[in-house]
């Protein structure tokens, strides 16, 4: 009889821990999934939405200046011949 309090606390312990070990697989499989859908959806700059013509298409537009497109030009790192 003076088992039986020590036996329940033992199975309720595994119960518990088998409750902690399923919630440990789960997010494992979630951060798993979340980590290689975020890293296969990462945005990649095409050549058409690269800074420089996107620079471009803003002084097409009119928005900036001649002045401020050779600045920014410059801030992004582009030299002349890279046009």
């Amino acid at each position: 009889m003076m088992n039986n309090g020590a036996g329940s606390w033992m199975m309720g312990g595994m119960w518990l821990s088998s409750i902690l070990f399923w919630i440990l697989i789960i997010a494992g499989v979630v951060l798993i999934v979340r980590w290689l859908t975020e890293r296969d959806g990462q945005v990649k700059i095409s050549q058409a939405e690269s800074p420089l013509n996107i620079l471009k298409t803003r002084y097409a537009k009119g928005e900036i200046d001649k002045e401020t497109f050779e600045a920014m030009k410059r801030d992004i790192g582009v030299r002349d011949n890279e046009r």
